[in-house]
């Protein structure tokens, strides 16, 4: 019987690595030691930033919010605490998309949550 040669999994392994490393500069998308090192790295940046990027995008939505607000001379959280009255569900990403896009109906949700409050 022909002898079938199975891929190791120490080479396996490393392929991974320098395939993740793959664009990086110098050694570390060459030699396996700093390679590893690197893409640990990235690796623990990108799952640390995936949660990073919740907050700084619900952060940019409350600032168009509140400069929406403040136009129709209410604070943010008058205006949040008003639609919240009024019983209107509406997310901070969405009220941060009619803000930019449609003022008219911006203002109408003010009015709402300024006889709401």
């Amino acid at each position: 019987m022909p002898r079938v040669r199975k891929s190791v999994k120490s080479r396996q392994r490393r392929k991974n690595i320098l395939n993740a490393a793959k664009g990086y500069r110098g050694g570390r998308g060459k030699l396996l030691r700093t390679a590893s090192e690197t893409v640990d790295r990235a690796l623990k940046f990108a799952y640390r930033d995936r949660r990073v990027r919740k907050r700084t995008f619900r952060s940019l939505w409350i600032m168009r919010i509140n400069a929406a607000a403040r136009q129709h001379g209410m604070s943010y959280s008058r205006f949040m605490a008003g639609l919240k009255k009024a019983d209107v569900e509406l997310d901070r990403k969405v009220l941060a998309g009619i803000a930019v896009n449609d003022p008219a109906a911006f203002a109408k949700l003010a009015n709402i949550a300024r006889q709401a409050a």
